[in-house]
């Protein structure tokens, strides 16, 4: 059976969402460990800022929940009152509705769909990725797609780096007069930059671990690139700062930002963390002249442009429906395929035995028009015989089921 569980920010803080976070580094090993060690036979992992979510084919879901806790070294008790499980056919649904951007913070947002497939990539490449979740993926895409040509669930987008603009404007009454720090430059970052630059700041720096990456994303803007390791020296000359890392520990601490605070003598500083673990200690926010937002604080912020989507949501939903019970016709179909295959192994059986024998009476001289008839009279009794002596045998209910099933099967009219 197919099963979905995790957490996301519906259901935990990010102090509880930030524990249970793979890494692209960590992830194949993941993979490989649940499926050697669980009885798991398929299995995807979705891991982003606003959710952790596993996609598994199990007989049950329990002994995921136990290999999480364990994999990341914490208390199932610790995690438990946050993690939601669905099966089918509600495992299929929440797929469908991520692929859609209708389970995202930012409602309809389109980032969500291109994580989903760095998951499924992530388990093809490991080979964790079978049948059913690769059909389920693929259901998943096919959805997303027809749900944004066919609604207006993406229109007018409030994205999280817009969001993230819009708070800083809170702040400064120019962005234009002001100097950016990204740290980080992977899609998020991207993303951001994009919004933030639009205002044409004074100066921009992009800080990565990769020069050569950082220096190409800092070209497009007129910016310039710093090493990780040069963030202490350059954070004091900045007023916004933007961090979206794939670090598994923070990378800004609270000392750090106390001595840029007191370089800067106590110009404001906005920060926006929107990496899962964080980049940014979390004490950062109780300084007087810093402002600091995570993922979370973001979501007061882009709840303003909800009502005007509901109305998409809604066909979206309807959509999602049906694509739901088309999915779950499949996996019914899949139920009859080893019984279709066994059906058709027995009459191939019978059908090569006839030849055989068939052919025997033509080398013996007999006349192929009787060889046939008598072949044809052969095949008949053998493929009827079996469904004959069970109806012939049955009694009461079971009689009446198997006659009408035999109706249907053969589509027999059998009032006429």
């Amino acid at each position: 059976m197919i099963f979905t569980l995790g957490i996301n920010h519906h259901s935990a803080p990010l102090a509880i969402r930030e524990r249970v976070a793979f890494g692209a580094d960590r992830l194949p090993h993941a993979l490989a460990d649940l499926t050697h060690s669980q009885p798991v036979k398929e299995v995807a992992i979705l891991s982003t800022c606003n959710r952790t979510e596993i996609y598994c084919a199990a007989d049950t879901p329990e002994v995921v929940i136990d290999w999480l806790a364990r994999f990341h070294g914490i208390e199932r008790s610790e995690i438990a009152p946050y993690l939601y499980t669905h099966d089918q056919p509600e495992a299929i649904r929440h797929a469908f509705r991520v692929a859609s951007g209708l389970d995202s913070m930012v409602i309809g947002e389109p980032q969500i769909l291109g994580q989903m497939k760095d998951a499924v990539r992530a388990a093809e490449e490991g080979g964790t990725l079978g049948t059913q979740l690769h059909k389920l993926f693929q259901r998943a895409f096919s959805v997303a797609k027809e749900v944004r040509s066919t609604t207006a669930i993406g229109a007018n987008i409030v994205s999280m780096a817009a969001a993230g603009v819009h708070l800083a404007e809170r702040i400064f009454e120019s962005i234009g007069e002001q100097r950016i720090l990204f740290i980080g430059a992977g899609e998020m970052i991207e993303l951001c930059a994009a919004h933030f630059c639009a205002q044409k700041p004074k100066q921009v720096t992009i800080a990565n671990r990769t020069l050569e990456r950082g220096r190409a994303l800092a070209e497009q803007y007129g910016g310039t690139a710093i090493r990780l390791d040069e963030l202490a020296e350059h954070l004091a000359q900045h007023d916004i700062v933007v961090s979206c890392t794939a670090s598994p520990l923070p990378i800004i601490g609270l000392g750090m930002v106390e001595r840029a605070v007191k370089v800067r003598r106590h110009r404001p500083m906005f920060m926006v963390d929107l990496a899962v673990p964080r980049d940014i200690e979390e004490e950062v926010g109780e300084l007087d002249d810093v402002f600091l937002y995570t993922v979370d604080d973001l979501a007061q912020v882009v709840e303003s442009g909800l009502e005007s989507r509901q109305a998409a949501v809604v066909e979206a939903e309807d959509i999602i429906g049906q694509r739901v019970q088309d999915f779950l016709g499949w996996l019914a179909g899949r139920e009859t395929v080893p019984v279709i295959r066994s059906l058709r192994d027995s009459a191939e059986r019978m059908r090569r035995h006839e030849i055989e024998h068939a052919l025997k009476q033509l080398a013996k001289g007999e006349a192929p028009e009787k060889v046939l008839d008598h072949l044809a009279h052969r095949l008949t009794n053998k493929f009827l015989h079996a469904p004959t002596q069970t109806l012939s045998h049955a009694e009461g209910a079971e009689r009446a089921e198997l006659q009408a099933a035999a109706a249907r099967l053969f589509h027999l009219h059998t009032g006429e």
